[in-house]
């Protein structure tokens, strides 16, 4: 199925993603294994008129440290369509790439990439808890490209 013609998403927003993991791209991986949930957390502007998005993902992997994960409640994985087995927001690394881009995934018949909008709360959180590792450690980037 062929996405329709994307706006830009908003921050909140859970898109279907091929998330690429930065373990992944070390082993020299350009297309991620699986598509995944991933929570929209910046939108970047620039000069020269593209819009990139930063996404963070969405795993069903409890965090192995403090701080890594934000999870995601069973009523809001409920509403979005997501599994209902636990799941969380991962903080710890990120991906950046121009909107659109090649590795957005339908969601529904729509052909929309969107799954819905996290609550606001839930998103303060995500975003507070991914301040606190910039803060305290260096995320990990990986730069998504055609």
């Amino acid at each position: 199925m062929r996405l329709a013609r994307l706006p830009l998403p908003a921050v909140g927003d859970l898109i279907r993603y091929a998330y690429l993991w930065s373990h992944e791209h070390d082993a020299g991986r350009e297309e991620a294994v699986k598509d995944r949930p991933a929570a929209v957390v910046a939108l970047v502007r620039r000069a020269e008129g593209d819009d990139e998005v930063v996404v963070l993902p969405v795993t069903s992997v409890p965090p192995t440290e403090p701080g890594a994960a934000v999870p995601i409640p069973p009523a809001t994985r409920a509403r979005l369509g997501l599994q209902p087995e636990p799941c969380w927001v991962v903080v710890t690394e990120f991906n950046l790439f121009e909107w659109p881009g090649p590795d957005l995934r339908p969601v529904g018949a729509d052909g929309s990439a969107v799954y819905g909008a996290l609550p606001a709360k839930l998103m303060a959180e995500v975003r507070a808890a991914f301040a606190a590792w910039r803060a305290a450690r260096r995320p990990r980037q990986v730069r998504r490209t055609e």
